[in-house]
């Protein structure tokens, strides 16, 4: 039996893993959900192929599991990879989004398996502080009104929460982007033996919505 991560490499993902191991709770498994849709109701996309770094880094088992991205049945693929990997308890990185918690929560408590959701409803302030002094975490896409190709690649930072803030105010986005605004990836971290350097990297932008893209990615020892 295995206590699991979902895992997609993202600052709240990550930032869920620290608090579980924080309180006690022995990982022995990271799970990530590799998605073949962008469209994907529940799971990360961009760059979720370089999570296997990052766990290499963390030095706990990483897995891959499959699923086609489609509404619902996106929820089989996850019950299946509970279930081929044996889980006991699974922590995951939900914060306010009831679509993915009560989703998980269904599934967990029909498979008989503990849901810890660390993060639930926390306060984005304080999760973006904690992130911007403890963590490198970058953003990887951005898909709502209010941000553009400058968001791409840049650090979540004071001056990043600040831009954050300033758009929620605007446009009502959420700071966490747990509508699906954006998205992000973690270069380095208390956990990280290692951190994350990005050799290669571009830009997709679509006019009102893009992403960056990593092409080569690395460990490397922290200085």
């Amino acid at each position: 039996m295995a206590n699991a991560c979902l895992f997609s490499g993202g600052k709240d993902s990550t930032l869920a893993l620290h608090k579980a191991i924080a309180m006690g709770i022995r990982i022995d498994l990271l799970i990530t959900m590799r998605t073949k849709s962008k469209e994907s109701y529940m799971f990360h996309y961009p760059n979720v192929e370089y999570a296997a770094v990052q766990a290499e880094s963390i030095g706990i088992r990483h897995v891959f599991a499959d699923t086609d991205g489609n509404k619902e049945s996106e929820l089989i693929d996850l019950e299946n990879a509970l279930r081929a990997n044996n889980v006991r308890l699974l922590v995951t990185g939900a914060t306010y989004s009831r679509y993915q918690g009560d989703r998980i929560n269904r599934i967990s408590e029909a498979m008989g398996i503990e849901h810890l959701a660390p993060l639930w409803h926390i306060d984005p302030e304080e999760e973006l502080g904690e992130i911007s002094r403890s963590f490198d975490a970058i953003i990887t896409s951005v898909s709502a009104e209010g941000f553009d190709e400058s968001f791409l690649g840049k650090r979540i930072d004071a001056e990043m929460i600040g831009r954050l803030r300033e758009i929620n105010r605007k446009y009502g986005i959420s700071m966490l982007f747990e509508g699906g605004e954006a998205e992000s990836f973690v270069l380095d971290a208390p956990l990280f033996r290692e951190r994350i350097r990005i050799l290669k990297a571009r830009n997709e932008w679509y006019g009102s919505r893009g992403a960056y893209i990593i092409e080569d990615a690395v460990a490397e020892p922290k200085k």
